[in-house]
């Protein structure tokens, strides 16, 4: 498999990581959406990561379609989303407000770094969607006692949690401080220690 992305992608990121856990080999080409276009879109016309190429040629993208994919490939107890309900369309639900969470992050970063002037409309809008969704996170993480959100195994949701933190505090520094959300703040320290996660990992660049 080649997963074509750089690291400082929370959604290239939480799929190396899963990558790394499930024990899967893959070839890793760090291409930029932007700087390496051309390369890129011959595997995905929409020129985004990250882009998972399988062995047999066929392509996937979208991280949420590539990790239920490799969930495919592993016995069901292995399983980052959990099989069963109602725990499988909470981890979901989690997984896509921490996306979504990316997503406003990613576009806040953009609207910043290519207009001259700002939308002052659109930027208040990110950050009071952001805003939002992690105070809805922080509830939920705090009323779990587990070591992972959901048990005691590591999950999709965990990972795109971590992943997607760690973005917004290198992406956007100052805008937000993991000191008023102590859970999530304590959810990411740990994820953050653990060895796949310091294996796929890269400091944000800001494209050129």
């Amino acid at each position: 498999m080649i997963l074509i992305g750089q690291y400082d992608s929370p959604f290239v990121r939480r799929v190396g990581i899963a990558l790394t856990m499930y024990g899967i080999s893959f070839e890793h080409r760090p291409w930029s959406a932007f700087g390496d276009a051309e390369k890129i879109r011959p595997y995905n016309p929409l020129t985004r990561v990250p882009t998972l190429v399988l062995d047999n040629g066929e392509v996937l993208i979208e991280s949420h379609l590539i990790l239920d994919y490799l969930d495919s490939l592993v016995p069901a107890d292995r399983r980052m989303f959990p099989v069963s309900e109602p725990k499988r369309h909470q981890a979901l639900k989690v997984s896509a407000l921490a996306t979504g969470l990316g997503d406003k992050a990613v576009s806040l970063f953009y609207e910043k770094r290519l207009h001259e002037k700002l939308s002052e409309l659109w930027v208040g809008r990110c950050r009071t969607q952001i805003e939002a969704v992690l105070a809805v996170l922080e509830a939920e993480r705090a009323e779990r006692p587990t070591a992972y959100w959901f048990g005691d195994h590591i999950g999709h949701a965990d990972i795109a949690v971590a992943a997607v933190l760690r973005f917004i505090g290198e992406a956007h520094p100052g805008l937000v401080s993991l000191a008023d959300f102590p859970a999530l703040g304590a959810h990411a320290k740990r994820m953050e220690a653990l060895a796949a996660f310091q294996e796929i990992s890269q400091p944000f660049i800001a494209p050129a």
